[in-house]
C-alpha cells in the first residue's frame, strides 16, 4: 500500500469495473474471484486501490 492508495466504496469499485453490477460483485466474492476487501466496523466494504489494480492484472495474465 502506498501513501497515495485509497480505500474505495463497493459503488466506486462497481464504476472502475465499467458499472458492473452490485449483484454480481458480491457473487463474485461468494465464488472467490473478486477483489480483496476489508471489512469496516459498521459493516461496510471497502477495497483498496492498490488490491483492485493488482487483482485486474491477474485478470489479464489469465485472460
Amino acid at each position: 500500500m502506498s501513501r497515495r492508495d485509497e480505500l474505495l466504496t463497493v459503488a466506486q469499485v462497481l464504476d472502475e469495473l465499467g458499472g458492473i453490477s452490485r449483484r454480481t460483485f458480491y457473487r463474485w466474492r461468494e465464488l472467490g474471484n473478486a477483489p480483496a476487501c476489508i471489512q469496516l466496523p459498521n459493516h461496510e466494504l471497502r477495497v483498496w486501490r492498490s488490491d483492485l489494480v493488482s487483482w485486474l492484472d491477474s485478470r489479464r495474465r489469465s485472460a
